[in-house]
């Protein structure tokens, strides 16, 4: 009567193998073992780490944490040193000996520019005026401003250099402008005092006044300076009469362009050659002056005075070679006359 007991309407059980009761058992230790393994958290006996709790446990997907944190970036030695500066083959003691070396270069170029500026002046070969090789005379004077001057002289020497040539030129024009005038007029006054002026004027104004200012800059000469001051306001003034120009004075000046000036052709032509001439005198006359004004500012500013000039004046008087022999001849000389004096008596 057992077999009326079942369901007619269920499922059939006869040869169900999953109906046998072990079957079922492993069917139960199998989902549990699925559920244990959804609920296992590997990172849950770690230290520093604790499992996600809640809804958010679920969607938060697992992350490792760093054991340790990585070391801080930092530039390299080649990365700091700008490219060209060092070459990558160079080491640190080479280029303390380029350094050296540099050091060494710089040194002996100072002590040999000092030689040379506190040295004998004599013993370097003389280089002015500029003459041939093949010229019988020789070079008088030796110059050279980059080297015999201080960096911040060395502007303003050449400028009265500059001058100096300026003059020169003019005494030049001047002499074609009396040739002008021969060839006009058959004047021969300028052109025979233009060849005398300007064989005196151009040697003795390189000699009294440019060579004293040459001296003054190179050694802070301040009787060099006094020379330059006295001899260069004459300079001044024989420049204004140059630049008046007189009649039979020698120089083509303002008067004598304008005497000349005529309605002929060449006339107009002589006139204002001779007037071109005439405005050279006046803007070398306005360059002095300035010049002038402007050494005389830069002599003050140093703290110079005429009682300084006064004693490198006597300094050097007693120390030059031809005013000691001269005062022992003179001496030894009187000596002399008052023994034979005395003998005498």
């Amino acid at each position: 009567m057992s077999g009326f007991d079942e369901n007619p309407f269920g499922d059939p059980t006869i040869d169900n193998p999953f109906a046998d009761p072990s079957v079922q058992q492993v069917a139960k230790n199998t989902s549990s073992m699925q559920r244990g393994l959804d609920d296992y958290n590997p990172f849950a006996d770690q230290p520093g780490s604790q499992p996600p709790t809640g809804t958010m446990a679920a969607n938060q997907p697992a992350i490792m944490q760093p054991s340790s944190d990585p070391p801080q970036y930092s530039r390299s030695a080649q990365q700091t040193v700008p490219t060209g500066t060092i070459p990558s083959s160079a080491t640190a003691a080479e280029f303390q000996r380029r350094q050296e070396e540099l050091e060494r270069k710089a040194q002996e170029l100072a002590r040999r520019e000092e030689e040379l500026r506190s040295g004998a002046y004599n013993v370097r070969r003389n280089n002015w005026p500029p003459l041939p090789a093949q010229c019988p005379f020789q070079p008088c004077f030796y110059q050279d401003i980059e080297v015999d001057i201080p960096l911040e002289f060395q502007k303003i020497v050449r400028h009265l250099y500059y001058l100096w040539m300026f003059h020169a030129g003019l005494m030049v024009l001047n002499v074609l402008g009396g040739i002008l005038l021969i060839f006009k007029s058959g004047e021969f006054t300028v052109f025979g005092l233009g060849i005398i002026y300007g064989a005196i004027f151009v040697p003795l104004s390189f000699l009294c006044w440019f060579r004293p200012a040459y001296k003054a800059f190179r050694s802070d000469s301040s009787f060099n300076f006094m020379v330059f001051f006295f001899i260069f306001f004459f300079q001044f003034i024989v420049t204004l009469v140059q630049f008046i120009g007189m009649r039979d004075s020698g120089f083509c000046g303002l008067i004598t362009a304008l005497t000349h000036f005529e309605k002929s052709a060449s006339g107009i032509i002589i006139g204002t050659i001779l007037l071109t001439i005439a405005f050279g005198f006046g803007s070398a006359a306005l360059l002095d002056i300035l010049l002038l004004g402007k050494i005389h500012r830069m002599y003050r500013s140093t703290g110079a005075s005429f009682a300084k000039a006064q004693q490198e004046f006597a300094t050097e008087f007693l120390k030059n070679q031809h005013v000691q022999n001269v005062a022992t001849n003179a001496a030894a000389a009187a000596v002399q006359t008052q023994f034979s004096q005395g003998n005498r008596y």
